[in-house]
C-alpha cells in the first residue's frame, strides 16, 4: 500500500488492489478545503500520472464528514486578488478531477456542502450514507461557488431544482439526493460500496 503521512499532508493516499483511495482528513473530521488543501489535493492527483497510478479507478471519501467545504475564516481574510487566485485553484482541482483519465466515485459521509459538493459533484459517480447532507450554503453568506458547481449540478438534477438548491440554500439528506439524481447510489458503508463500484469498472 501507498502511504503519505497525515501529520505532513491534509489527506491520505492509499492503493488496495486495483484501486486508489484519496481520504481527505481533519483534526475536527470536518475537512475544510482550505487553500492550501486544494493545491495539494490538485497536484497529488495530477501526480498520479506521473507515477503510472492514472489508470486505476479513484475513490475519494472524507472521515467524520465528507466536506464541509471552503474555509469561510480564511476566506474573509484574503484580497479580491486572492480570492480570484483561490476561485481559480478551486476550478482547476474540480477540472483535474472531472479529467481524471480512470472512474472516479466520491464516498459521502456526513456534511457535503460547498466546496465539499462541488468537488462530489466532480466525480463520476456518488455513494453515499443514509445520514449524508447535501447543500450550497453560500447564498445565505452571500457567497456564490466559482468552483463549477453550478453547472454540474444543474446537468445532474436540471435547472430549476439547482437554482432551487443554491438560492435557497437548501440542505438535501441523502433520500431526497438520490430521488434528485444528485447522488446514485445510498450505502450503510460508502467506502466499500465505492470500492466494489470501481472494481466493477475494471472488469466490465
Amino acid at each position: 500500500m501507498l502511504h503519505m503521512d497525515e501529520r505532513e499532508i491534509p489527506f491520505g493516499l492509499s492503493r488496495d488492489g486495483a484501486v486508489m483511495f484519496v481520504r481527505l482528513y481533519s483534526t475536527d473530521g470536518h475537512n475544510r478545503l482550505t487553500r492550501s488543501k486544494v493545491e495539494l489535493l490538485r497536484a497529488e492527483i495530477e501526480n498520479l500520472g506521473s507515477m503510472g497510478l492514472s489508470a486505476l479507478p479513484l475513490v475519494i471519501s472524507g472521515d467524520k464528514y465528507f466536506s464541509v467545504g471552503a474555509d469561510l475564516n480564511e476566506i474573509n481574510l484574503l484580497s479580491g486578488p486572492e480570492a480570484m487566485e483561490f476561485a481559480k485553484a478551486g476550478q482547476a482541482l474540480m477540472d483535474t478531477i472531472d479529467s481524471y483519465p480512470a472512474p472516479v466515485c466520491a464516498a459521502v459521509t456526513g456534511y457535503c456542502m460547498g466546496g465539499g459538493m462541488d468537488l462530489a459533484l466532480a466525480c463520476d459517480f456518488r455513494i453515499a450514507s443514509p445520514h449524508a447532507i447535501f447543500g450550497h450554503r453560500g447564498a445565505a453568506l452571500g457567497l456564490i461557488t466559482g468552483w463549477g458547481g453550478t453547472q454540474r449540478l444543474a446537468r445532474l438534477v436540471g435547472r430549476t431544482r439547482a437554482t432551487e438548491m443554491f438560492a435557497a440554500a437548501e440542505k438535501v439528506d441523502a433520500g431526497k439526493a438520490l430521488r434528485f439524481g444528485l447522488i446514485d447510489r445510498i450505502a450503510d458503508d460508502p467506502v466499500l460500496a465505492a470500492m466494489h463500484w470501481a472494481e466493477q469498472q475494471i472488469t466490465g
